[in-house]
């Protein structure tokens, strides 16, 4: 049985009407499945290459997001901006579905017709045009929570619209399923979790990421993972946030052995992990920036949040800005790129898989070198 026990201690800053508001919040992170990518194999998409209109004026807030940003995202944004024909689904909180940053990047599910009180595509569903709120069971997966907000814009932030930030792939499609209720049982979130996993399976995600875990093994979630994998769908997994060694005391579905799985531990500016992340060279991946992560937040908002949640999101963006330009590679190759083009650090040597933090540019580099040498 699933159990609540999984706390992130966060600092959040707000940004409303010009003013900053020091919340200090704590977060549930509930166990998860997540499902890993599928991918097109007989033709790549076309990138979006965009010179944007309009700056974002928050971007100089990130330090993620900066010139001289660790990721190389700027140079990365050169050779893809993303693609909106590819479909993250984002299993979390919720979101604020009225953000101006983000309501433009929405999946919507091609079968249903909007607002008509049918089941146009017959998944049992009534009118699920976004995605699906689990919780409630409504076709209006609403965050009030501020975690699923959060890591959403991290991931898919509109460019170029003259507000606030950029998603590290800001063309992409979001596809939005809540699972979280803060007041469930942990079986129940966990059914949702499930429930929601097969329907990003069914309704043709390309990557899921679930920024959340727990120390329970469950066959329920492993299984539906596998099912991911045989669909290609690449999973971006938080490799949890209880300053533990991961290679001996597990966190799910971050530690399930599959091929389809990225996880991911959380590093500061400085380089070295934050102090609550989870670590393991044999079950963490990779790294990320993690660390006071300026994204967005319901009603309109902006603030930081910090743990493993939102570097994993950094890293599903990323993945989503390859697919979107090699769609022919699989699943595994991505994830195979992710770790390859990580940037070697001595703080992390011993204490993750591939040593090192992802770079987005080095990524996009050698799936360049990849295609041009297999295809």
């Amino acid at each position: 049985m699933r159990t609540q026990r999984t706390f992130l201690l966060l600092y959040i800053s707000i940004i409303t009407f010009g003013l900053v508001l020091n919340l200090k919040h704590s977060l549930f992170h509930s166990k998860t499945l997540i499902p890993s990518l599928l991918i097109p194999r007989a033709s790549a998409f076309v990138p979006t290459l965009v010179t944007p209109k309009m700056m974002d004026p928050d971007l100089s807030k990130s330090w993620l997001l900066r010139s001289n940003s660790a990721i190389g995202i700027h140079e990365a944004w050169k050779l893809s901006q993303g693609d909106k024909r590819i479909v993250v689904a984002i299993i979390d909180t919720g979101v604020d579905l009225n953000h101006s940053d983000l309501k433009e990047n929405f999946w919507h599910n091609p079968k249903e017709i909007p607002n008509n009180g049918l089941d146009d595509d017959h998944n049992g569903l009534i009118d699920d045009i976004l995605g699906w709120d689990f919780v409630h069971n409504t076709a209006t997966p609403y965050d009030e929570h501020g975690h699923g907000t959060h890591v959403t814009g991290i991931i898919g932030a509109v460019k170029g619209n003259g507000i606030g930030i950029s998603g590290i792939c800001p063309y992409v499609s979001l596809m939005i399923l809540k699972y979280y209720a803060p007041n469930s049982s942990g079986r129940k979130n966990l059914e949702n979790t499930v429930r929601a996993f097969q329907y990003a399976i069914d309704n043709g995600a390309h990557i899921i990421n679930y920024s959340g875990g727990g120390a329970e093994y469950s066959k329920e979630e492993h299984d539906m993972i596998v099912k991911a994998q045989e669909k290609g769908i690449l999973v971006v997994a938080a490799a949890g946030n209880e300053k533990n060694n991961a290679d001996e005391i597990a966190y799910y579905p971050a530690s399930y052995d599959l091929d389809n799985i990225i996880s991911v531990a959380a590093l500061q500016k400085d380089g070295t992990l934050v102090h609550s992340s989870n670590f393991g060279v044999t079950r963490i991946d990779v790294a990320a920036p993690g660390y006071q992560i300026y994204s967005t937040l319901p009603n309109n908002q902006y603030g930081m949040m910090t743990g493993t949640s939102q570097a994993t999101a950094v890293v599903t963006g990323i993945a989503a800005l390859t697919l979107s330009k090699y769609g022919k590679l699989p699943a595994t190759k991505i994830k195979e790129l992710i770790l390859a083009s990580v940037n070697p650090m001595l703080s992390l040597k011993a204490k993750i898989k591939s040593g090192g933090s992802v770079n987005a540019l080095t990524s996009l580099e050698r799936a360049d070198h990849e295609t041009k040498n297999t295809f």
